[in-house]
């Protein structure tokens, strides 16, 4: 009889790169970009907490493993069983992905008194953490890649450092915000890779990237990927995706120009090229690099 499977969805100390992430180390991955409805707090002890909410959403990563294996998870969680009492409740959730919704285990606390934690800004345990540091890495792979806009809002000195090409694998370059004029660039999971620029920055670009991106207004939302540089690879790495992705929609010519003039002269020109060919294919764009 084939082994039985089952899907969990982590948010904490679980996710990669993360202290506890080696009991799902043979696991497969099924999404970095993932969420469920729920409300993050930080108890303060080195982990979040998830609470049920019908309105608010928690980021995380899902993982297939087998059933059996959910044993360790609740060893870990402090879960030992229905009618017991358990430090987590072990609860099947739906998970919402780039390419599905699926049902999946997730580790819940009901039982913490929320007036004495602090509350996860955009429900992101690592982004959370991210944002704390004194520099940390950012991949730009649409109109940030353009150093006109940073000049105009005068912040080009905030993104002086820049690293180089960054390739992002496994995701697609994907037009699905839609403005007023046209679409904006997301990354999706799924495909063969994304190229970007990768920068080092500090708090100040990352003020301006939110209020750019229009973090607050849930335009996009800040998210870390693993980034592939001539140096190695850089891990958690903060970038930005689209919070309500929608029907791929062509983008302005101006923006698509950006893009293109923005990537030339750091990208693989062969990628380059595959925008322009992407951008004439999908929406009858002429775009030279």
């Amino acid at each position: 009889m084939p082994e039985q499977k089952v899907y969990v969805f982590v948010y904490g100390t679980l996710r990669k790169n993360e202290p506890n992430h080696s009991l799902l180390s043979s696991a497969k991955m099924i999404s970095r970009q993932c969420w469920m409805y729920g409300a993050l707090y930080d108890t303060g002890l080195g982990y979040p907490v998830m609470l049920r909410s019908s309105d608010e959403k928690v980021y995380g990563e899902c993982y297939q493993i087998p059933k059996k294996q959910l044993h360790t998870l609740d060893e870990l969680e402090g879960y030992k069983g229905e009618d017991e009492e358990n430090l987590y409740t072990r609860e099947i959730h739906l998970v919402h992905m780039d390419s599905g919704i699926v049902e999946a285990y997730v580790y819940i606390n009901p039982s913490f008194n929320i007036h004495s934690l602090k509350k996860i800004p955009h429900g992101d345990w690592k982004i959370y953490r991210l944002v704390s540091q004194l520099s940390l890495s950012y991949f730009a792979y649409g109109s940030c890649m353009d150093d006109e806009r940073f000049k105009k809002s005068k912040v080009e000195h905030l993104f002086q450092d820049l690293i180089g090409r960054g390739v992002l694998s496994n995701y697609s370059l994907r037009y699905t915000r839609v403005a007023p004029d046209g679409g904006r660039a997301d990354i999706v999971e799924g495909g063969s890779h994304v190229e970007g620029k990768v920068y080092r920055i500090g708090h100040q670009a990352v003020t301006y990237l939110y209020r750019r991106e229009g973090v607050d207004n849930r335009m996009y939302r800040p998210t870390v990927v693993d980034i592939k540089t001539e140096s190695g690879t850089l891990s958690d790495v903060l970038t930005f995706v689209v919070v309500d992705k929608q029907k791929e929609t062509a983008p302005p010519e101006w923006y698509a120009r950006e893009i293109i003039r923005g990537g030339s002269g750091t990208l693989n020109k062969a990628y380059i090229s595959r925008l322009c060919a992407e951008l004439q294919t999908k929406f009858n764009m002429m775009i030279r690099p």
